[in-house]
């Protein structure tokens, strides 16, 4: 299964991010803590060039809280700010707003000394979609400015919006990559729902989250769907989840659509728990 999928207003996205730059102190660039490098945008690097970033790894409710403890470290050791959010319930929210300020603390004073008077800092928000920017801003706001929802694509468009006086966030519609180099990314992506599953062939997905999970969550797995023992192959893994589920079509076989279907939501429910998709180790043993 080839997976890509690139809106038209993904490309103008890019495009106006570029020609707003200018007027940006700081980049919020917001991620999925389950997969924090398989969320990241490739192309954002290019984009935002030399801007100060924080790294938000949002969503941090549902991660590992263990994974989520070495992705901070790693991103600390690579000498990149990042932090563990939760835009849902506003967890961590408190110290965006803080690290921000020590990030620019020598442009705000430079400017204090030219004799320019003192304003809030101006950041772009940038993730892929359904990561939560839509979220995050209407919690940083305290109100509901921006449209969410748990489907990918629902910013479509451009908007500034003021949190109290010390930030001003640039809220964008979520940038994907035209084209998944590597699947296992776009397999990440599909089960934590980023893509939209119409496009998708969800019995693919399903496959990899099974095997995912057999491999590093093998006693979630058992407790959720009431399994004493995991079969050795993911066929008969999806016969038995699909059978003690009910998932049955006329003659008595196992309807696989619906048992992907059924998979997927309880993985994105947070039904097995809290789960992480990759670790720094995993990541850096396939691009070294």
């Amino acid at each position: 299964m080839t997976i890509q999928w690139f809106p038209g207003h993904m490309a103008k996205a890019r495009r106006q991010v570029t020609e707003k730059l200018k007027l940006i102190d700081i980049v919020f660039e917001l991620v999925d803590a389950r997969i924090p490098m398989s969320s990241r945008n490739p192309m954002i690097d290019e984009i935002v060039s030399s801007k100060p970033r924080i790294v938000l790894l949002n969503k941090a409710d549902k991660a590992d809280e263990s994974v989520t403890r070495q992705w901070l470290e790693y991103f600390k050791e690579k000498g990149i700010s990042a932090l563990a959010i939760d835009a849902q319930t506003g967890t961590g929210l408190k110290q965006i707003t803080q690290l921000s300020k020590e990030l620019l603390k020598e442009k705000f004073d430079k400017m204090a000394a030219k004799g320019i008077k003192p304003r809030a800092i101006r950041a772009l928000i940038i993730g892929i979609p359904n990561v939560g920017k839509s979220t995050l801003i209407n919690r940083l706001a305290k109100k509901n400015i921006t449209k969410t929802g748990d489907r990918p694509g629902v910013t479509t468009a451009q908007q500034w919006v003021k949190v109290g006086n010390e930030l001003e966030l640039l809220d964008t519609p979520g940038i994907l990559w035209p084209k998944f180099e590597d699947q296992l990314v776009g397999l990440k992506l599909a089960t934590t729902g980023a893509i939209k599953d119409a496009i998708l062939n969800l019995q693919e997905v399903t496959v990899f989250a099974l095997n995912f999970l057999k491999e590093h969550y093998p006693h979630r797995l058992k407790e959720r769907f009431d399994l004493e023992e995991l079969p050795d192959e993911v066929v008969p893994l999806f016969d038995v989840i699909g059978k003690k589920r009910g998932c049955i079509m006329p003659g008595g076989y196992i309807d696989y659509d619906k048992t992907s279907e059924l998979v997927l939501r309880e993985i994105r429910a947070d039904k097995l728990g809290r789960l992480s998709f990759e670790t720094p180790k995993q990541f850096t043993e396939i691009n070294s």
